[in-house]
């Protein structure tokens, strides 16, 4: 079975390639608000941040930080409310992401994406389902090679505890997909009992991919195969439409590739053109480059 692949080099706020109700699955990992390499990105897609971040520095007022964190958001929103369009009924959308810590003027905290996420998601209309927790074995600060906690180590009380786990939060739009009886796609789609068990347990065990010097690499190599492809497995059947709307390196597009879906991915960096040609271009499936919007 031969697959077709688009990628489109644009930004994902708006989806006009994609018709109403054209998509079987989203899954993707977008940039996490409030981590730092991804500020940059965030201040392009939504320039109202930017005298923000400059009126923080000067006035350490929550209230701006809650606004920025809050734009941050918005400009995700405006791609989860694309998605919500061009999913079918029953379609579902998986999105990978972490809460972030930080220190900003002095003071540490986190930022919760993954509920920021969800109340934005509900909002549009999507119907929140059981999420999967992703702990990251090598997530834990190291220093000397050896874990170590932030804060004041073994003295109360103003240590804080590690965050080793990211969300995989599940999403679907309107009531179950419908299949017609022993559809012959859906049933060359199975997987094993003992696939059943693992994928749908809540708690994922699975080493983080690679991480690189380059800032590029680093942005890209944390959204491990393994996850894309169980997700697709486990939400998809073959000839379904996948869609990833932050594609990076391509990661959801090849594991789509692999098991016999279609695949269109969005990615706003122009840089990422030869690595994505690299990585995904084969003689086996049809692959198409929209980079002129």
């Amino acid at each position: 079975m031969k697959t077709t692949h688009t990628i489109i080099i644009g930004n994902s706020n708006q989806m006009p390639e994609l018709g109403d109700s054209s998509i079987d699955l989203m899954v993707t990992s977008p940039p996490y608000p409030m981590i730092k390499m991804w500020d940059t990105q965030f201040l392009s897609l939504n320039p109202e941040i930017v005298p923000l971040w400059k009126e923080l520095l000067t006035n350490e007022n929550e209230k701006i930080l809650s606004k920025i964190f809050q734009n941050m958001h918005d400009s995700l929103g405006k791609t989860w409310r694309e998605t919500f369009r061009v999913l079918k009924d029953g379609g579902l959308a998986c999105i990978n992401i972490g809460d972030a810590t930080r220190k900003i003027n002095g003071l540490f905290r986190v930022f919760s994406n993954h509920s920021k996420i969800i109340d934005c998601c509900e909002k549009i209309g999507f119907i929140t389902l059981p999420y999967i927790l992703w702990k990251k074995p090598t997530n834990k600060p190291q220093y000397r090679g050896k874990n170590v906690f932030l804060g004041s180590g073994f003295l109360p009380p103003n240590a804080y505890v590690t965050l080793d786990c990211e969300f995989i939060l599940i999403f679907r739009k309107g009531k179950l997909r419908k299949f017609t009886p022993h559809d012959k796609l859906r049933y060359d789609s199975s997987f094993t009992k003992e696939q059943r068990n693992e994928w749908f347990s809540q708690i994922w065990t699975i080493k983080g991919a690679k991480q690189k010097i380059n800032n590029i690499e680093r942005r890209i190599a944390s959204f491990p195969d393994e996850i894309a492809s169980r997700l697709i497995r486990m939400f998809s059947v073959k000839n379904d439409v996948v869609l990833d709307p932050f594609l990076g390196s391509g990661t959801t597009s090849m594991q789509a590739m692999k098991y016999k879906r279609n695949s269109i991915g969005y990615e706003v960096d122009k840089t990422l053109i030869p690595l994505l040609k690299e990585r995904l271009v084969t003689n086996l499936d049809s692959i198409t480059f929209q980079i002129d919007r």
